[in-house]
């Protein structure tokens, strides 16, 4: 913990202003604490420079490992010869995690590290006399921001140690872990204050929290420990703030609808800024090839390194309806000849309807999360954390678990008349609930939901294990599948304390590991 709390103690590093409408990405120059802080702009600054940390927290290796690979959604495509890192990404799907896994520190480092950029922002800005139609906010930004972190901690660690505020002496560099229901206490408080700071959404959005992003987390914390009535108030709220669905699915991820009125919280990236400003990511889950150019529309494009990760399933393609128009928006069909990393892709196909040729070789990619840009590996594609469709999704879902089948269906049916499917009729509150689960699947397919929405619904265990008996069944000849892998119990639904914490920090691991 020491590494990850000291992070900000001496430095912290800010984000310049690359224009006056829209959150800036530049990265800029590291000042001491000791002679900034001073004034509004040092905090918006800083502020912009938190939420450049949050975007390696919440879109890097370990987000979409653990939150859609963990899942039943996507596998990944074997390579021979890889390295221990590679390895370990593979283990961590097979619910084989272990506390050394770098993957595994690097999202609690990366989490806490968000924290402690935060932290400052809360403990400096009362010192310095601003109106509080400054410092709201700012504040307001940056505990929804340490909200969103420690939601993240909390679901995927336990309970975790709680600092509230910048280490700043090595004797509070250490503390113990708190209990789960203390943390979600302590993330609501957050939120709570986030509501009532933040502004309401104005259009076009600038790529800040508002006041629609606060009361969608704190749902979110509301929704996941069963207090239906509460979600269903702060999502309702939601619908009063200028939100609506987008035409046409395909279009909320296109590059010209970023911010829309669908978005509710988005990272944002940048592929004209030549700062590092842009997303790479979505380069993970292409094919191994030495020729992505029919997909990238890039010459040369090789990606053999660091690829083939968070393939759509076979069987995840085929759990579609009929007829839904987000198969073709979310997925395609790499088709072509050879094996990795010589596969060459010889044609883009939809998976609508899609056989593999007998002298073929398909592979699913993700479409939705990838557009067109002109430098290799620099995307301008934000990634989406929350949208208006799952507040439409959660509202069903809160109806539905408060024994009111007949209101949840007018919001369900909103999201699927858009993927246009026709009306859902189930009123039964068993059987809905499961059609719930299913359209969130489907929705919010790739966005790292499912995997969290399998545990909080208590589907977990039932789904993954019979998940891992089809992946072993159609990978059987691949031989690369552990045979204890997907032996997933309820200890293996939350991952392992990093091991340098429970070294250096002294914190308990969690059960089922060492």
């Amino acid at each position: 913990m020491k590494n990850i709390i000291y992070l900000l103690v001496i430095t912290v590093v800010l984000i310049t202003s690359c224009s006056e409408d829209f959150l800036e990405l530049s990265p800029g120059y590291a000042i001491t604490s000791g002679n900034y802080f001073k004034t509004e702009a040092h905090f918006n600054e800083a502020l912009n420079g938190t939420y450049a940390k949050l975007r390696g927290a919440l879109n890097d290796d370990h987000s979409w490992l653990h939150g859609e690979m963990r899942s039943d959604n996507t596998h990944f495509t074997y390579g021979t010869n890889q390295p221990l890192a590679v390895i370990n990404k593979e283990l961590s799907e097979q619910f084989l995690d272990r506390s050394d896994f770098g993957d595994v520190y690097n999202k609690y480092a990366e989490l806490y590290s968000v924290i402690s950029s935060a932290n400052l922002i809360i403990g400096k800005i009362d010192a310095v006399g601003l109106e509080a139609s400054v410092t709201d906010p700012i504040i307001g930004q940056a505990k929804f921001i340490r909200a969103l972190c420690y939601f993240e901690l909390v679901r995927y660690f336990g309970g975790v140690p709680i600092y509230d505020e910048a280490v700043e002496d090595p004797d509070n560099a250490f503390i113990a872990r708190s209990s789960v229901e203390n943390v979600y206490e302590f993330i609501k408080s957050d939120a709570k204050e986030a509501v009532d700071k933040l502004p309401k959404p104005t259009f076009p959005q600038k790529g800040y929290a508002s006041k629609s992003s606060a009361r969608m987390l704190l749902g979110y914390v509301y929704i996941t420990l069963k207090n239906y009535n509460e979600a269903l108030t702060q999502f309702q709220e939601i619908t009063n703030y200028g939100h609506n669905l987008l035409p046409n699915y395909a279009s909320v991820f296109e590059l010209e609808n970023k911010n829309s009125r669908e978005s509710i919280f988005e990272l944002q990236y940048s592929k004209e800024i030549d700062k590092g400003q842009h997303n790479s990511t979505p380069y993970l889950f292409l094919p191994f090839t030495y020729d992505l150019s029919m997909i990238v529309g890039i010459s040369p494009s090789v990606n053999i390194w660091d690829s083939g990760w968070n393939v759509p399933t076979w069987e995840m393609i085929n759990s579609y309806e009929p007829g839904d128009e987000r198969l073709d928006a979310s997925i395609a069909i790499a088709e072509g000849t050879g094996t990795v990393p010589k596969f060459v892709i010889e044609a883009i196909k939809s998976p609508v309807g899609y056989s593999t040729p007998a002298d073929k070789i398909s592979y699913p990619y993700i479409k939705k999360l990838i557009h067109a840009h002109n430098v290799l590996k620099q995307t301008d594609d934000n990634f989406i954390i929350y949208r208006y469709a799952e507040v439409l999704l959660f509202i069903a879902e809160s109806f539905n678990e408060l024994n009111k089948p007949d209101e949840a269906l007018a919001y369900i049916n909103q999201v699927r008349n858009r993927a246009g499917l026709e009306n859902i009729t189930e009123t039964s509150q068993s059987a809905l609930r499961d059609i719930i689960v299913h359209e969130r699947r489907i929705e919010l397919a790739f966005e790292n939901k499912r995997y969290q929405d399998l545990v909080r619904t208590g589907k977990a265990v039932e789904i993954m294990n019979a998940n891992g008996v089809y992946i072993k069944n159609f990978f059987r000849q691949g031989g690369y599948l552990l045979q204890n892998g997907y032996d997933v119990t309820e200890e293996k639904l939350i991952l392992p304390i990093p091991e340098r914490e429970t070294r250096i920090a002294g914190l308990k691991q969690n059960p089922g590991y060492y």
